[in-house]
């Protein structure tokens, strides 16, 4: 479907939504990041709200996995009557047939800016901190109220099978020490001696959006929920880890890197006294070696092609020997 004719029916529904027959699209824009799905920007013009944001799944998509968008909308809309900095979420239609056979959700357009803006505003230290600080909040909710209770906790070795068979189909010079790697994670695997709790999955400075002036810096809202899930909190910890290992990088283009903090400093900041830490950390860099090599296999296959990819074959090789380094 044509933006046009998505327009038209998403106009249609809206009207009998918010009981507001007179509202109008105005104005539908698309947010160009991301893989997992379709957002756009949405004007409205007499309706209860200026502008929303449209998520939708890629067509043809199963609604299960990052391309399932009523979950994401439960999530925030969960943690947002918490209270948490995520947007509110007033319509989650899981009927496909309202639009174009996908199910969408349409959530609040937050007053922020991304990180790259607010690091030209504000001291990195207190971008970081206030980072790590919203972090510790969603680690604060009871899985009973994360809006996805009913799923079965992730153990550690479901991580690290998943991100070992995306591994697998880097390219063989990227991960070359990369079996060495998955088989010293399993053999010093912390056990599951810690009650699991909410993990956002890819905790980054490039899924916040930032508000506030001089030294008041704070978080509007933490976005892209596509791979949470109930687990081991501390993985979000070893995600923006991985944000500040990749600095070591020069070619790194590091999209989330605006902000600047090194890996001991948000350790110390996050409070994490707990000696399984450095395993955590060193999971999170296999992680997104793993991500960074599969999807370099498709940019150079054709089949998913962003230049990014060849730029950052040091980023795979020196996280997999880095996460070796801190296992030794």
């Amino acid at each position: 479907m044509n933006e046009e004719n998505l327009s038209a029916r998403l106009q249609e529904y809206c009207r009998r939504r918010f009981d507001s027959p007179g509202l109008s699209v105005t104005s539908l824009e698309r947010i160009p990041e991301g893989h997992s799905g379709f957002t756009y920007f949405v004007d409205l013009a007499d309706g209860p709200h200026a502008r929303m944001v449209l998520r939708l799944p890629p067509p043809g998509a199963q609604p299960k996995g990052p391309a399932d968008v009523a979950r994401q909308g439960r999530i925030m809309s969960a943690l947002h009557d918490r209270g948490l900095p995520v947007p509110e979420v007033p319509v989650i239609c899981e009927d496909p047939q309202v639009l174009d056979g996908r199910p969408f959700i349409l959530m609040e357009a937050v007053d922020g800016v991304r990180a790259d803006v607010a690091a030209s505003r504000h001291r990195n230290e207190d971008l970081a901190r206030v980072a790590v600080a919203a972090m510790k909040q969603v680690h604060a909710v009871p899985p009973a109220e994360s809006g996805i209770s009913g799923e079965s906790p992730s153990s550690l070795a479901d991580e690290l099978a998943r991100w070992t068979r995306l591994l697998e189909r880097a390219p063989e010079e990227l991960a070359r020490n990369a079996p060495q790697l998955g088989r010293r994670l399993a053999a010093t695997m912390p056990g599951a001696d810690r009650s699991p709790g909410l993990v956002h999955g890819d905790f980054t400075y490039g899924n916040l959006l930032f508000r506030g002036s001089g030294n008041g810096a704070e978080v509007a809202a933490v976005l892209d929920w596509e791979i949470a899930q109930i687990g081991e909190p501390l993985l979000d910890l070893g995600s923006l880890c991985v944000i500040a290992k990749r600095h070591d990088f020069p070619k790194d283009p590091n999209p989330s890197g605006a902000v600047r903090a090194s890996v001991e400093w948000l350790i110390e900041e996050y409070g994490a006294q707990d000696d399984r830490v450095g395993w955590f950390v060193a999971m999170s860099y296999y992680k997104y070696a793993a991500i960074v090599g599969y999807n370099t296999m498709l940019h150079r296959r054709g089949k998913r092609i962003d230049p990014i990819y060849d730029l950052m074959p040091d980023t795979v090789t020196g996280l997999i020997d880095g996460a070796l380094g801190l296992l030794a």
